[in-house]
């Protein structure tokens, strides 16, 4: 097929997708400058000229019972896309994470002839290891973010390779604070706790009047604590804004949009919601406690399904309780800013008191952090880059 009628199909569900998707596509247009790409994907995606069949707003749905309220519009979707690309085949179809929505669009377009790929990994290591029989079905590779991955899939011959993340090339091993406060106009010295509620509605509906509560019980203790919030799209921030109106808050609250790297890189910790970002704060050494409420029947579920320890990302890749890491009805003020304090012991009001937890914090957090760098390093493999080659494999029939 001639270059310039080369077309790739990619579909993401959600912003750490979008992220992927960005860094996998501007490889991709080196190997292939006149492909065509289209599909679904989100803002960074369409910054690249990126063309979007649907808003990925509508796939950004988490947890076993809150997609079923959206199944209808979800199975819709699909199949107008699977239509779409029938009508107008791509060289290659790649499904960016959001597993459940992209492997049942995969498997159709395979039975059609088309090759298809798979970006992210669903978590076969953690529950439900026989989707690796689906996945096998729905597509012709895999593309891994962690290293112990690509294992499992060779247990069922299932083409698969480790192409590490894209963060972990992004943010550098050593991370700059007082540049990361200089560049978002924050106090130098000032205690600054960063929040991130989530990139889904849903998530920011039951976290963040959880995590202003939390900050709320900080600041009784933490002199001129501030509170930093990046916010990821106008969608989050019109509902953060309407979440804030009639609230008086006993800190100072900083609204930014985007930006959630530095945000982070410029906090004392960060409180937030389990998902990529806790990798992403990880990158960025930072400290963190990681909170997350299911729908009660989800839960329960899970309870029987979930077969890992621990479902923060940087306790899953260390496999062992690296940050505090807290589940529905213990995700409540009083337990959020216990883990937290331990955070910033130097700024507590009464520090004399705490002068000897003081130094012992000090020792855990640096230890913490070089454990995060031993992480990053290992993530490090120019991902974009690998995910694209192995893409272009497909595509040549080299894979």
């Amino acid at each position: 097929m001639a270059p310039q009628s080369m077309r790739i199909a990619i579909v993401v569900g959600e912003v750490s997708g979008d992220i992927l998707g960005a860094g996998l596509l501007k490889q991709l247009k080196q190997q292939y400058p006149h492909a065509t790409f289209e599909g679904i994907g989100g803002e960074n995606m369409l910054a690249q000229g990126f063309h979007s069949l649907f808003d990925m707003e509508e796939l950004s749905v988490m947890g076993l019972v809150e997609v079923l309220s959206r199944i209808r519009r979800l199975l819709s979707i699909r199949a107008q896309l699977v239509q779409h690309f029938i009508e107008n085949p791509p060289d290659v179809f790649i499904g960016i994470d959001a597993p459940d929505f992209n492997l049942g669009l995969a498997a159709k377009l395979k039975k059609q002839g088309i090759k298809t790929a798979h970006y992210v990994s669903p978590t076969v290591w953690a529950w439900r290891e026989n989707r690796v029989h689906k996945i096998k079905r729905a597509v012709d590779l895999v593309l891994c973010l962690f290293p112990f991955e690509p294992a499992i899939y060779q247990k069922y011959q299932v083409a698969a390779r480790f192409v590490g993340h894209t963060l972990a090339d992004q943010i550098p091993l050593a991370v700059d604070q007082q540049a990361a406060r200089t560049a978002l106009s924050l106090p130098e010295h000032a205690p600054i706790l960063a929040i991130l509620p989530g990139s889904r509605g849903a998530e920011v509906a039951k976290l963040f009047g959880v995590f202003l509560a939390t900050a709320t019980q900080l600041s009784n203790t933490i002199s001129d604590l501030q509170v930093v919030v990046p916010v990821v799209n106008q969608k989050r921030r019109a509902q953060i804004d309407e979440l804030l109106k009639e609230q008086t808050l006993p800190f100072k609250l900083t609204l930014i949009d985007g930006n959630a790297r530095d945000v982070m890189v410029a906090a004392n910790a960060v409180l937030l919601a389990s998902g990529t970002a806790t990798l992403e704060a990880m990158l960025c050494k930072r400290p963190m406690v990681v909170a997350y409420k299911l729908a009660p029947i989800t839960h329960w579920l899970m309870g029987y399904l979930y077969k890992q320890d621990y479902f923060a990302l940087p306790n899953i890749l260390s496999g062992e309780e690296l940050v505090p890491e807290l589940l529905q009805e213990d995700v409540n003020p009083e337990n959020l800013a216990a883990k937290l304090q331990r955070y910033f012991t130097t700024f507590l009001s009464d520090h004399a008191q705490h002068l000897e937890n003081s130094e012992h914090d000090a020792q855990a957090l640096e230890a913490l952090q070089l454990r995060f760098v031993e992480i990053h390093q290992a993530l490090q493999q120019n991902a974009d880059k690998q995910a694209a080659l192995a893409v272009q494999s497909l595509i040549d029939g080299s894979q």
